[in-house]
């Protein structure tokens, strides 16, 4: 496959950022969160898997970074392409684009999200699937996130920010410096300068629709995210791996464990959201030992 950045034309017209990096005989194909987020935590997975002969393959969704953006404000469009479906399906072609078959898929958060349906849907074509946090029940979600805001804020805080909830005045400046101190516990606990920019990054139109205004509020269309009974769709084998301080909660994971057939769970301590950047030694051993073992028919639940 050819290595560095290819720009991909899809069906639809629109142009996707791919990144491929690495040589071997092992392709994985990596799922940004967000929605509406980047690539760029991907970024040395090729480096970091390199002694296993992986080639690490990335992209940019609709909208995202350095891929194209469409008029959202088209309500055409917007019915079209800010859908569950539509990024679905745009995987699969993204597959096909590349040449990808038997390969392994991982998704971090929203990107999850997209593993867990692809897997369902999609299955022939993987070797091994990789859910990095992201729940099958949103439900568990939300009842994490305001445990998580009273534990990192207190009651008169927490309170605040429900008042500003219900005034839909989320810009509010001491909203978002609640919102700041919560990132830095449980989304982005490092916070390395290497992923940091002058300006946000993120697609507010695609991050907007499916979430909301931040992480600790969900006002989108992923209130609607309830994909458990589906997870026995999920045949390959799958590793679930979840920060020990994060969004997500751990007890969600050991339920989607037991319902996916083939499944193994493992957690990266002191790791938030971003688990491969808090604690990369532990989420890369975990990452390395599942393909080690998938890879010499060696997969144990």
């Amino acid at each position: 496959m050819k290595q560095g950045t290819t720009i991909i034309t899809l069906d639809n017209g629109y142009h996707l950022w791919t990144n491929t990096q690495g040589q071997g005989d092992i392709q994985l194909l990596c799922l940004h969160g967000g929605p509406g987020g980047n690539h760029e935590y991907w970024e040395n997975f090729g480096e970091k898997l390199a002694d296993l002969g992986v080639q690490v393959s990335m992209y940019d969704q609709l909208g995202s970074w350095y891929s194209d953006h469409p008029d959202y404000s088209d309500p055409e469009i917007a019915d079209k392409y800010l859908t569950y479906d539509y990024f679905l399906e745009e995987v699969e072609e993204v597959r096909q684009k590349l040449g990808l078959d038997n390969f392994y898929l991982i998704g971090q958060s929203w990107g999850g999200a997209l593993v867990q349906m692809y897997a369902a849907k999609y299955g022939q074509h993987l070797k091994g699937a990789i859910i990095s946090s992201m729940v099958d029940e949103i439900d568990d979600y939300v009842v994490n996130i305001n445990k998580c805001r009273m534990d990192a804020l207190g009651p008169d805080k927490v309170k605040y920010m429900e008042q500003k909830e219900a005034e839909n005045d989320l810009d509010d400046a001491t909203y978002q410096s609640y919102v700041d101190v919560l990132n830095a516990q449980y989304i982005d606990r490092k916070q390395p300068t290497a992923i940091r920019h002058l300006i946000d990054t993120t697609d507010t139109d695609v991050y907007g629709a499916f979430q909301g205004n931040n992480e600790f509020v969900i006002t989108g269309k992923l209130k609607d995210w309830h994909f458990r009974k589906h997870l026995k769709e999920i045949t390959v084998p799958t590793l679930i791996t979840f920060g020990e301080h994060e969004s997500m909660p751990i007890a969600t994971a050991k339920i989607m464990q037991k319902e996916i057939p083939h499944a193994r769970l493992e957690t990266t301590p002191n790791g938030g959201h971003h688990h491969m950047i808090d604690n990369p030694d532990v989420y890369f051993a975990h990452l390395k030992k599942f393909i080690k073992d998938v890879e010499n028919d060696n997969f144990n639940d």
